[in-house]
């Protein structure tokens, strides 16, 4: 199965698991509760997805990476208690609480959040010492003499034996009380997550032309060369920071994330190129309503994938200008009773203080939970700068009502893009062309985007997204590309 599929297993698995009785009895016994170990490829996104189902869930998270622990570390160290048995005094070994126990009870005690998942990577590269010690833990949820608290459910992770040679495989008798899901790298499965993650679009562009490029692991004579899905994100993480200090993007920095020749001398031709585009075209000019006749003969003559970077460009930008605006919707939404409550205050700044420090704690404890999502900290964010511009107003009503108004202006503006983007990919390109296609199929894709048009509509995305059969073109689209390169 594909990243996508097992977090979607993974996630009706943690439901089932935390559903309960009316006598508030877990439906299915702790004890019957099989661990669930996901076994793939080293960098596919198994993290991620944990991180994703528990912020969903809502549920806590505590993760560990199993190589770091020693025995010690991970059971607690010994000490001699004495004990009474039958009127004799005996002294008796007993274990401090496990670190990996006790971190659980700190995130309970530190979030409020009494259920979640404790996520155990790496579970199949245990020390010589701490192996028997994993395999009780996989039967019976214990680490030394302390048991995994109930609401929490227990996942697992590790890589195949051909990328570790750390592996020990678990035995049939183990394996009988996991669930067991094999998962493979799928560029289709991880896109979505890339996109709705805002990954640079350079990036995405060139494994849509790529798409073989996304995931290699092979032996050279030089070694292991490797390129995974976490190396492609934390590249665009620092190209996205060496644009906006005007840093230029080398091949030295490329192969720090891309361990593979080719791939990084393929990519770092494309990445050039891309930027050639986005200096050729003026997207500003044409999301504003402007084609000129010379714009459009020059796009025409162009190869496919020069076609299709130039509407990537596009659909980056307007795609980045719903994200705001749905950003800052959920901002206005989430404190509108809050300012009710602050403008009828006789204190507005003592009232205004209140209200940050419980969205101050709010994200304390979903950083305690390990459950804030980059998303959810930037609106909690834009919250907290919203209520600071309140401290000194005497009307908080108005000032409200004022960011209200700013936001709908903006929201007409990109509705304007929208129709200024479709009506532009028409003129060019032609309304049944490839790149409409490649327009109304991305544009829908994206998280923000489509909220953005199912909250306020487009009449002209409406128009090309009946018009074209999205599903049966993909694959044509794709057949072409593949034959130009």
């Amino acid at each position: 199965m594909n990243i996508k599929e097992a977090k979607d297993y993974i996630k009706n698995t943690v439901l089932v698991y935390l559903k309960k009785d009316e006598f508030g009895e877990y439906r299915i016994p702790v004890s019957k509760q099989r661990p669930i170990f996901l076994l793939g490829s080293p960098g596919i996104g198994k993290t991620a997805i944990m991180e994703q189902i528990a912020s969903e869930l809502d549920i806590a998270l505590v993760s560990y990476s199993m190589t770091h622990h020693t025995r010690q570390s991970a059971l607690g160290l010994p000490f001699i208690e004495k004990k009474d048995f039958g009127g004799k005094e005996y002294s008796v070994s007993e274990y401090t609480m496990s670190e990996i126990i006790a971190s659980i009870y700190e995130t309970m005690e530190e979030s409020g959040t009494k259920e979640g998942i404790l996520f155990l990577d790496e579970i199949n590269c245990v020390s010589e010492t701490l192996y028997p010690s994993m395999l009780q833990f996989l039967q019976y949820k214990v680490f030394g003499r302390h048991s995994v608290p109930n609401g929490w459910v227990i996942v697992t992770a590790g890589n195949p034996p051909e990328f570790n040679r750390s592996v020990r495989e678990f035995d049939v008798v183990t394996l009988d009380r996991l669930k067991v899901l094999e998962v493979e790298a799928d560029y289709d499965a991880w896109r979505k997550y890339a996109i709705d993650k805002g990954l640079h679009p350079a990036i995405l562009s060139f494994l849509d032309l790529k798409k073989e490029f996304f995931y290699k692991v092979e032996t050279t004579v030089s070694g292991k060369a490797y390129v995974t899905a976490r190396g492609w994100e934390d590249l665009s993480d620092v190209i996205t920071l060496y644009e906006e200090e005007g840093l230029k993007v080398t091949d030295s920095l490329v192969e720090q994330y891309l361990r593979n020749k080719e791939v990084v001398h393929e990519f770092s031709a494309y990445y050039d190129l891309y930027n050639k585009y986005k200096r050729n075209y003026k997207i500003g000019e044409l999301l504003s309503g402007s084609v000129s006749k010379e714009l459009k003969e020059k796009l025409l003559k162009a190869a496919i994938d020069e076609r299709l970077t130039f509407v990537g460009m596009l659909l980056d930008k307007v795609k980045g200008e719903t994200k705001d605006v749905c950003e800052n919707l959920d901002c206005l939404m989430i404190i509108k009773e809050e300012v009710k409550k602050i403008s009828e205050s006789k204190d507005i700044k003592k009232a205004v203080k209140e209200t940050k420090k419980s969205h101050d704690d709010f994200i304390l404890k979903k950083k305690k939970a390990g459950t804030l999502s980059q998303k959810e900290l930037r609106v909690q964010n834009k919250i907290k700068a919203l209520l600071s511009s309140f401290e000194e107003e005497k009307d908080v009503s108005a000032s409200y009502n004022e960011s209200v108004k700013a936001l709908k202006d903006a929201t007409l503006k990109v509705k304007e893009h929208i129709d200024n983007f479709f009506k532009a990919v028409n003129e060019i390109f032609g309304e049944d062309s490839n790149e409409m296609l490649v327009a109304v199929t991305e544009i829908t894709l994206s998280e923000s985007s489509s909220r953005f048009l199912a909250s306020f509509g487009s009449s002209e995305y409406d128009t090309y997204q009946k018009r074209l059969m999205v599903n049966d073109r993909k694959q044509n689209l794709r057949k072409e590309i593949l034959e130009f390169i």
